[in-house]
């Protein structure tokens, strides 16, 4: 299966080296706005054509799928004339910057007939897919309550992730929509009923700070931010059961947190920051470890399984796991969680 990589940046690393993983698939077509990186990358996979317009890509009739690895505000655009170009579509998360855009890329999906996945990578995961298994099976009964954080102490990592234009917005929208997401696909995505949500503009770059590294894009500039440092929020579902969330790009913490938690009428789960079910026996709570091999969610793993489910989705021997219909609806909790902190008051669905 011929691949075109739109976006040679940072995160197409892991798409790269997924499809070279894969022996159903051939990296092609590269496309990137750096001539010279673009290039670079075709050399590094041995992908035969290269571009600087995603049009030139998309024209290119071999090309039968698209992995879209580009800034926030360019992947609606980019999807829809992929679809219509007649390719299948993986998009990196976010969908889009907003629900008008999100709804837009789903009609597209609709009229093409070909494939879009959306990239939730952790619903990927080794730990996801056994806690899981555990909830389809009953074990943890019906799923009430979530509460999902990911707080860095420092690291907004500056450049495009930076620029509300480009990104959409800081934490929330980037790390934010994982967590959030692999909570609200555990929970069996129930239909949002409201949302009381906050961001905050307090503490900026924080390019002052010394003794300690951590990412930073291609184009980091310390003089230029226009992202929330962190965001919080409650989202209640129409089936009663609710979802709290935290996350930053910079906080005085102590140490950066992770932590994803699940409870039931009958055991809850733990996905970070390691694996465990908790259940009861015998009127003694349990706490269950998997015998696994990652405890944690695994970047590598996740993402060559997201991959390698993507090419077998357009070979037709699976459905999607991560479809456009979800990557709406996360549109309309994260774009509720921003209204809500505007308005300073709660959002009704």
């Amino acid at each position: 299966m011929k691949i075109g990589v739109i976006g040679a940046g940072s995160i197409s690393g892991a798409h790269f080296e997924s499809y070279a993983n894969n022996e159903q698939a051939e990296i092609f077509a590269i496309c990137d706005l750096n001539e010279t990186r673009a290039k670079q990358k075709a050399e590094q996979y041995g992908a035969t054509h290269t571009y600087t317009g995603y049009h030139e890509l998309l024209a290119n009739k071999e090309v039968e799928a698209v992995s879209i690895c580009t800034w926030n505000n360019t992947h609606a655009e980019i999807a829809i004339a992929a679809l219509q170009a007649g390719k299948h579509v993986l998009v990196e998360k976010p969908l889009c910057k907003t629900v008008e855009d999100a709804l837009a890329v789903e009609e597209a999906v609709k009229s093409s007939g070909k494939t879009l996945q959306v990239g939730f990578v952790r619903r990927y995961a080794a730990n996801t897919e056994i806690v899981k298994r555990f909830i389809d099976n009953g074990d943890l009964g019906d799923i009430y309550y979530a509460k999902a954080t990911c707080l860095r102490r420092l690291g907004n990592p500056g450049g495009w992730f930076a620029d509300k234009e480009r990104s959409g917005g800081g934490p929330l929208i980037d790390l934010g929509v994982h967590i959030i997401d692999i909570c609200w696909y555990l929970m069996g995505k129930p239909k949002v009923k409201s949302i009381r949500g906050n961001t905050y503009h307090q503490l900026g770059n924080r390019s002052n700070v010394e003794h300690l590294d951590f990412y930073k894009a291609a184009d980091y500039d310390p003089n230029k931010n226009t992202v929330e440092d962190m965001a919080n929020a409650l989202i209640t579902f129409e089936n009663g059961a609710s979802l709290m969330v935290d996350v930053s790009f910079t906080l005085h913490a102590k140490q950066d947190q992770m932590a994803v938690n699940l409870y039931g009428d009958k055991g809850g789960a733990e996905l970070e920051p390691s694996l465990e079910i908790i259940t009861e026996k015998y009127n003694t709570m349990l706490n269950a470890t998997p015998q696994t091999d990652h405890h944690s969610f695994n970047f590598q793993q996740a993402f060559q399984n997201e991959i390698d489910y993507f090419v077998d989705t357009i070979n037709g021997d699976k459905e999607t796991r991560s479809p456009v219909s979800d990557g709406v609806e996360m549109m309309k909790i994260l774009c509720g969680i921003y209204e809500s902190s505007e308005k300073g008051k709660e959002i009704q669905f």
